[in-house]
């Protein structure tokens, strides 16, 4: 346990009744928090046309979050490259950096916009045996979601409408990631010679992370250029040994690492007692559902208003895989899970992401888990 850091990831969740200039607040607020509570890292993500989320620009929150903020590194749980440009990102993320210097993670994702030829199967690097759906050490391994209804639904169309210009075509993903390690080290230039310098952005002291569901390109793309990797059991938990398997199956050993650097994510509940925690958690499912649905999330609910809802078989299976692999209790049964995640995947960090419908739980669930965690260091 010694010397194993948590991090936050935060998707700025509105909740039902509630403003996104509050979620933003909120958030701010909480990362304000998690830095008093010896949390290494706060990441926002980026979501797109969902009511009940306000995190659509990570460069920009987090330009609100370092002036609320002094020690707590920052960075983005990802930047989507599938609508945005290398050059786009490093400007950014370099004017991020310039007024606040080396307090920066850029986390580079892959989205719905890559060419088709990056769309395939990951690679079956798999050592760890899962039996009955569980690794040897317990952790819990659903099995794999279906994306395809979700990357067909007419929501995923409009996506890519609106966030790329009419006929544009997305880089290659691994092309991309070179083009922006090339323009931060200043060393980019064109086949006919032509240089490109980046101010500020060029020399920016960023440390570099690729997110992945599973062992395929991403992971493959973050081993080869010896990045860290952030492996997402919270978004694909069937997958997250896969994703961190691939990931050093690729590693080559670079100017940033000698060693593959893996980190791994649980969406968390946190209370004093498991019956208040999983109350907490009740809106869960529902929020799940709305998102794996293809409606786009919807604001946060309240256990009573999630527990109006009819249910279908049809929408119990769709949350299934998520709703099995939340870790909700106590601050030792949700720490003894998060070790379980950790020893299964071989994880150097742990990220935890965590919504409830009031603030303040939210704020405690991430207190009760720190407490714990720095008892067991």
């Amino acid at each position: 346990m010694a010397n194993t850091p948590l991090a936050v990831l935060d998707l700025v969740p509105i909740s039902s009744g509630s403003t996104a200039p509050e979620a933003l607040r909120r958030s701010i607020d909480l990362a304000q928090q998690t830095e008093r509570f010896g949390y290494s890292r706060y990441w926002f993500a980026e979501h797109h046309l969902n009511p009940g989320v306000a995190g659509t620009s990570p460069a920009v929150v987090l330009a609100l979050t370092a002036a609320a903020t002094s020690t707590i590194r920052l960075g983005s749980g990802a930047v989507q490259l599938g609508h945005r440009t290398a050059l786009s990102t490093v400007e950014e993320f370099g004017l991020l950096d310039a007024l606040h210097p080396g307090r920066f993670d850029l986390g580079l994702g892959r989205s719905g916009g890559r060419p088709p030829a990056a769309t395939r199967e990951p690679a079956l690097v798999g050592a760890t045996a899962v039996v009955d759906g569980h690794t040897p050490n317990g952790l819990r391994i659903p099995a794999k979601f279906d994306f395809a209804p979700l990357l067909k639904s007419p929501r995923f169309a409009l996506h890519k409408k609106l966030l790329q210009l009419p006929n544009a075509e997305s880089q290659d993903y691994a092309e991309q990631i070179d083009d922006i390690l090339a323009l931060i080290a200043g060393t980019y230039a064109t086949a006919d010679g032509v240089e490109a310098h980046v101010v500020p952005g060029e020399g920016a002291d960023l440390q570099i992370w690729i997110l992945g569901s599973s062992g395929g390109t991403s992971a493959e793309v973050a081993g080869a250029n010896g990045l860290r990797f952030a492996a997402n059991y919270h978004v694909s938990p069937a997958t997250v040994v896969e994703a961190a398997e691939g990931y050093r199956a690729a590693f080559v050993p670079s100017t940033v690492l000698d060693r593959p650097y893996v980190s791994v994510s649980a969406d968390v509940v946190v209370a004093e007692d498991e019956a208040t925690a999983r109350e907490l958690a009740t809106g869960y499912g529902l929020w799940v559902r709305s998102i794996r649905s293809g409606a786009g999330a919807i604001q946060f609910p309240t256990p009573d208003e999630a527990r109006a809802h009819v249910w279908s078989d049809a929408d119990r299976t769709l949350v299934q895989d998520r709703v099995e692999t939340q870790f909700v209790g106590t601050p030792q049964q949700v720490a003894d899970q998060l070790e379980t995640l950790r020893d299964a995947t071989g994880a150097d960090e742990v990220i935890v992401t965590t919504i409830t419908h009031d603030h303040a739980d939210r704020v405690a669930s991430y207190r009760l888990l720190a407490e714990e965690w720095a008892r067991r260091a």
